[in-house]
C-alpha cells in the first residue's frame, strides 16, 4: 500500500478569504479563493481542477494497463477531465465529470478500444470517489 498526502490552508471567511493547496511534499503549490471556485474568475486554481488532473491521470494510467494487459501497449493516452461544480439540494457538489480521451494504439480495434476504455472508467480508483455521473468520449487515433 502506498500513501499520497497533500494539503490546504485557508485564511479568513468563506467569501473574501484566500487559501494556498500544496500537492505532495511541496511539488506544487498554488492559491485559490471563492471567486476562482465559484465564480471562475481571478487566476487561482480550484479544488475540483485538482480533482480533474488526478482523474484524468488515474484514467489515463488504467486504460494503458489495461490495453497493455490485452497486448496492445499504447503510444500515448490523452486525457481531459471537466469536473462540473454546481448544486444539489440548494448545496454545492460536484454534479458531473466528463472525461475526454484520445489515444494511439496501432493495432487496437475501435470496438476493443471501446470496452477497455469503460472498463478503465469504471475501474480507476479515482472514479470510484465520485458518486456522480462520470461520461466518457473516447477517441482512437
Amino acid at each position: 500500500m502506498t500513501e499520497s498526502s497533500s494539503k490546504a490552508r485557508w485564511e479568513g471567511d468563506l467569501k473574501s478569504g484566500k487559501g494556498t493547496m500544496t500537492v505532495g511534499p511541496d511539488r506544487w503549490t498554488g492559491s485559490y479563493t471563492f471567486a476562482s471556485r465559484f465564480e471562475g474568475s481571478g487566476d487561482a486554481a480550484t479544488p475540483e481542477e485538482l480533482l480533474g488532473a488526478a482523474h484524468a491521470g488515474c484514467f489515463s494510467m488504467a486504460f494503458s494497463n489495461m490495453a497493455a494487459g490485452a497486448g496492445h501497449t499504447p503510444e500515448s493516452v490523452e486525457t481531459t477531465a471537466v469536473v462540473h461544480l454546481g448544486k444539489v439540494d440548494d448545496k454545492p457538489a460536484i454534479t458531473k465529470v466528463a472525461l475526454t480521451m484520445e489515444a494511439s494504439i496501432p493495432g487496437m480495434d475501435e470496438d476493443a478500444f471501446q470496452e477497455l476504455a469503460e472498463k478503465a472508467k469504471a475501474g480507476c480508483p479515482v472514479s470510484k470517489l465520485f458518486d456522480t455521473e462520470i461520461v466518457l468520449d473516447a477517441r482512437l487515433r
